[in-house]
């Protein structure tokens, strides 16, 4: 409890660093029971730091800061009252950042697309300054890039409380960003997975039969149409300028779309199956109960 009547924790994560990082952390922890740390024994990435963390925290309102000391502290409070006030979730804005153009110019490119997919109107989903509630961040099961994306995985789980506040961003001063093209490329992936997955996670069939049943139905009109041509030349027309079927490109185009609609139409069942086999698929997220014990 600090002088202020409020109790808190801080969660150090080590995600493998090769410095002194851990020995400071002992240091510091060893003098203030409410920091509490974790060491990964290498580097597993943003995601993995934020999940484990995520998963030992234990406070109504949970704040993640990255350790580059380009977000300031001094934001704390507004976030923590934002959250306490109704949000679910609030992202920091590094309106002025102090970054490279190298940085900017995709990081923007990054959030405009983010916005149009998610239809989350936020404007930097990646700053690492975030508020959350409780219940929010037990809901998270990020790995991967999918840091980048906690707004969009917390409204496919129903918090839509999601706000937005301007944050002060500061030079960077130690080490160098991780930032690339491939993290890019890889984050844009995640993105694709995380909006098809909160879509279809329960429901294949939903995506897979439908476009196995599209492509089964051109096909399979397509070879209709083309036999029919051969028997109205014949026994309508009475003549013998018509192509055999099996001579028609179209016929074997037609015939790809019949296997391929039947393969997809198999893929969604056995994800069908699948999901029936699956624990997660009744696991839903409950707001609340009355009278009925905790399961």
């Amino acid at each position: 409890m600090n002088e202020h009547g409020f109790t808190y924790e801080v969660i150090l994560v080590d995600d493998g660093s090769d410095d002194t990082s851990w020995q400071v952390i002992q240091e510091i922890s060893g003098q203030n029971p409410s920091i509490k740390a974790i060491k990964f024994n290498r580097n597993y990435g943003k995601s993995a730091a934020l999940n484990i963390g995520f998963k030992h925290s234990s406070g109504e309102v949970v704040i993640t800061m990255d350790a580059d000391m380009q977000d300031s502290p001094d934001e704390i409070p507004e976030l923590y009252s934002m959250i306490k006030t109704g949000h679910d979730m609030v992202s920091g804005w590094k309106k002025k950042r102090h970054d490279p153009i190298t940085k900017t110019v995709p990081s923007k490119f990054f959030n405009f697309t983010t916005r149009v997919i998610s239809g989350i109107k936020l404007h930097d989903f990646n700053c690492g300054l975030k508020a959350y509630s409780q219940k929010l961040v037990k809901s998270l099961d990020i790995y991967g890039e999918m840091h980048r994306y906690i707004p969009v995985i917390a409204k496919r789980n129903g918090f839509k409380k999601i706000g937005e506040k301007v944050v002060e961003h500061r030079a960077r001063k130690y080490g160098k960003t991780k930032f690339g093209l491939e993290r890019f490329i890889y984050g844009f992936l995640d993105l694709l997975s995380i909006s098809f997955v909160s879509r279809y996670k329960k429901r294949p069939m939903h995506f897979f039969g439908s476009l196995g049943t599209l492509s089964f139905v051109i096909g399979f009109l397509s070879v209709l149409g083309i036999i029919w041509e051969k028997v109205r030349a014949i026994y309508i027309l009475k003549t013998d300028d018509y192509r055999e079927v099996a001579d028609q490109p179209l016929f074997f185009l037609a015939l790809t779309a019949i296997i391929i609609g039947v393969q997809l139409f198999l893929a969604g069942f056995i994800g069908e199956m699948m999901t029936m086999n699956s624990h997660k698929r009744t696991d839903y997220l409950l707001e609340e109960t009355i009278g009925l014990d905790e399961q």
